[in-house]
């Protein structure tokens, strides 16, 4: 494996390590990413993993309704925590991170589920995460360049 794609996946742990005590703790964020991330030697690893605890605490609201759409016959409380993280973070790549592409930010979260969640937690996030992409494609948000391209088709 791709020792970038395991460091991505490490510091997408470490972003849900913070996010998920961030929930109990708000007022310590900025000492819980100070802490979580020291250890990470390369800045530009360091400042991804910054950047999505950022964007998703800046744009919680806008990732709630995201997901609140796409969540039928469930209400946002009964989702685990860390399910809801996991797909703010996905959420949060999808649209302020241009260069990673949708797939890609898919299969991390949906394997990190596998390590942190219950069984059923990754078909689920699955489910939800190719609903809301699908949706953000439909409607032109999807703000994808280089890299993060997938396909360069026009939805209908």
């Amino acid at each position: 494996m791709d020792e970038h794609k395991v460091n991505r996946r490490k510091l997408r742990e470490k972003a849900l390590q913070v996010l998920y005590a961030a929930e109990f703790n708000w007022e310590n964020l900025e000492f819980m990413i100070t802490d979580i991330f020291t250890e990470v030697e390369d800045e530009k690893g360091r400042d991804f993993g910054i950047e999505l605890i950022r964007k998703v605490t800046y744009n919680k609201t806008l990732l709630d309704e995201k997901l609140k759409k796409r969540i039928q016959n469930w209400e946002m409380s009964r989702v685990s925590l860390i399910d809801k993280i996991l797909l703010y973070m996905a959420v949060a790549e999808f649209l302020f991170f241009p260069e990673i592409p949708a797939k890609v930010s898919i299969n991390e979260v949906i394997e990190i589920a596998k390590i942190y969640s219950t069984e059923k937690s990754s078909r689920f996030i699955n489910g939800i995460l190719d609903s809301i992409y699908n949706e953000l494609k439909k409607d032109n948000e999807l703000n994808k360049t280089g890299r993060g391209l997938i396909d360069k088709s026009k939805p209908n």
